[in-house]
C-alpha cells in the first residue's frame, strides 16, 4: 500500500470527479491520503474528507494565501485543533521566499503555528521554498517534540540532513522526475530509509511529462519508481519504507 503523504483533495479542481479520482488511486495501490488544510474557509472541506477511513488530515494556514488569513485565524486554528482530536498535524504552514513583500507576515504566521504544534505535541507540515536554511534554524530554536514533514523538498543533501537531525522527514514528489533536478537527486540518494515520504501535492506539482495537467494521487507510483531508480532498490522497498515513515510521523494506524 502506498500513502500519498500530501495532497490537496479538498480543492475545487476535484469537485467534478473526486470519487473517480479516489478509485483511480486505489486501483494503483494508493490506500491512504494525507490532506492538509490551507485556509480557514477550506477547513470544513478538509474535515469532511477526514471522515473517510482512507483520509487523514492536518489543519493550517498556508503562506501563499497570506491575503486570505485574518488576525483571528490563529485563535480559530487553536480552537479547531482542540475540537477535532482526529487532526494529525498542524499545516500546511511555512515560508515561501518568492513572495518577498509578505515575508514578515509569513514569519509571524508560521511562528504562531509552530508554537501551536509544540504545545499540542503535533507534527508540522511545512511549505518551504527558497528558505531551507532559515526554516531549519527556526525549527532548531523551537525544538519541536513531534517533528513533521518538509513538504516538496527540493534542496541539497546537507539541507535535507539538517531537517532529519531535527526529527523531520522530507517529502518527495513530482520534482524528482525532472532530469534538471540533479541537486535533489543527490539528496534523495543520501537519505536514510526512514528519512522520506512520497507525495504528489495534487492538484499541483505535476510530474515530468504531465506539465500543464492536473496532478493526481494515482501518479505517486511514478514518483516511487523514480526514487527507487535513484536509490538503486526495488519499488516495493521504497513503497514499504515511505508508508512506514508516513505512519510513524502522523501516528496512523
Amino acid at each position: 500500500m502506498l500513502i500519498d503523504a500530501h495532497c490537496h483533495l479538498d480543492f475545487p479542481d476535484f469537485d467534478a470527479d473526486r470519487e473517480a479520482m479516489f478509485e483511480r488511486a486505489r486501483a494503483a495501490g494508493v490506500g491512504h491520503f494525507m490532506v492538509p488544510g490551507t485556509t480557514r474557509k477550506r477547513w470544513p472541506n478538509v474535515l469532511a474528507l477526514g471522515e473517510r477511513p482512507d483520509v487523514s488530515i492536518s489543519l493550517g494556514l498556508h503562506p501563499c494565501f497570506i491575503d486570505e488569513h485574518g488576525e483571528e485565524d490563529v485563535d480559530a486554528l487553536a480552537q479547531a485543533l482542540d475540537a477535532h482530536p482526529e487532526v494529525k498535524g498542524v499545516g500546511e504552514c511555512g515560508i515561501d521566499a518568492r513572495f518577498e513583500e509578505t515575508l514578515e507576515a509569513q514569519w509571524e504566521l508560521f511562528n504562531a503555528q509552530l508554537r501551536l504544534a509544540k504545545t499540542r505535541q503535533l507534527p508540522v507540515v511545512i511549505h518551504c521554498v527558497h528558505a531551507n536554511d532559515k526554516v531549519s534554524k527556526r525549527l532548531r530554536e523551537l525544538d519541536l517534540p513531534a517533528g513533521g514533514l518538509i513538504h516538496a523538498f527540493a534542496g541539497s543533501p546537507d539541507q535535507a540532513w539538517k531537517f532529519l537531525d531535527l526529527g523531520f522527514v522530507v517529502g518527495l514528489g513530482g520534482a524528482v522526475t525532472y532530469e534538471r533536478a540533479q541537486r535533489l537527486w543527490r539528496a534523495v540518494k543520501s537519505l536514510p530509509e526512514d528519512g522520506f515520504v512520497l507525495e504528489t501535492d495534487s492538484p499541483d506539482m505535476p510530474l515530468c511529462g504531465y506539465q500543464g495537467r492536473r496532478n493526481e494521487p494515482v501518479r505517486i507510483d511514478q514518483v516511487c519508481d523514480m526514487v527507487a531508480k535513484l536509490r538503486n532498490v526495488s519499488t516495493e522497498a521504497i513503497a514499504a519504507q515511505s508508508t512506514a515513515t508516513a505512519k510513524r510521523i502522523f501516528g496512523l494506524a
